[in-house]
């Protein structure tokens, strides 16, 4: 039986994630911050399930819940670690707090590389292996490859991560441990509401971007009708882990062409006036 390690499994992607590996016969380890929520998932999934309740940033815990992982595996290789955690805390960058911004990265960049660092050994990143070497798939998003207003460091994080990603697939050759990047697009998932509700708006009523900021989630939630189903991510990733010459990156995206080619595509300057459109960023007087 194959297994594998799913970061952020509470909800969204990494519940579709580990839903959709226990189907195809893997066994999942999933990492939740709450207890009760690994019961939940632990319940509806079965024994091929197993809960880990730790926090990305919490490295300690991390070093616990991988001791526990390898005790459970019994000696045998981990063929699969899916970095999947990930929060996002919408809001203008002249004004959103420091401390928003440095959780973002605690958790987006530096939990990411803290979960590889934990459980790259199980996955053959390390001297003396002589088993088959598993891969990684780092979760990132069209933020990785575009910035749009509002979520300037939310995207930061995931320019990062792309980054980060790169840097380890070419580090970890050596040991046979490839590094795959998902990129999705708008997924229907809790993240859309939660990034539209997180935006304290009384925080920036007295700013130029106070007017603004529901017609940012507006915006969000609108894109949120014609998101793909988590389920989508879920499959591309099993084809990420599995393909035996996978991308090194896949973009999973409602719309491929409006939503990821041309925006690539596009001088910065015309994304510039698109976006200034789409939420009244216009200069006044």
């Amino acid at each position: 039986m194959q297994s594998c390690i799913v970061t952020g499994v509470s909800s969204g992607i990494g519940e579709a994630i580990a839903t959709d590996l226990v189907k195809r016969g893997w066994r999942v380890f999933g990492t939740v911050r709450r207890a009760e929520d690994g019961e939940r998932i632990e319940n509806d999934l079965g024994p091929s399930f197993t809960p880990l309740v730790c926090d990305v940033t919490d490295v300690d815990g991390l070093s616990r819940a991988a001791a526990r992982v390898a005790e459970l595996l019994g000696g045998t290789p981990l063929d699969g670690l899916v970095c999947n955690a990930g929060i996002s805390l919408p809001g203008p960058l002249l004004h959103q707090s420091l401390d928003e911004l440095d959780r973002q990265w605690k958790v987006n960049v530096l939990g990411q590389i803290a979960t590889v660092q934990a459980f790259g050994p199980l996955l053959g990143a390390q001297e003396g292996f002589s088993g088959r070497p598993g891969r990684i798939v780092m979760m990132s998003s069209v933020s990785g490859k575009l910035a749009w207003p509002f979520v300037g460091g939310y995207a930061a994080t995931k320019h990062a991560l792309e980054a980060v990603s790169h840097a380890l697939r070419r580090e970890l050759m050596p040991f046979g441990v490839d590094v795959v990047i998902v990129g999705p697009g708008p997924i229907a998932t809790p993240i859309w509401e939660k990034s539209a509700g997180a935006v304290e708006k009384s925080r920036y009523q007295g700013t130029f971007y106070g007017p603004l900021i529901e017609r940012f989630e507006r915006e969000v939630l609108a894109r949120a009708k014609h998101a793909l189903p988590a389920s989508a991510v879920a499959e591309v990733v099993h084809t990420a882990l599995t393909a035996a010459s996978p991308k090194v990156r896949y973009t999973i995206t409602p719309s491929p062409l409006m939503n990821w080619l041309l925006p690539l595509a596009l001088p910065a300057r015309w994304l510039d006036r698109i976006a200034a459109k789409r939420l009244g960023l216009t200069r006044k007087g």
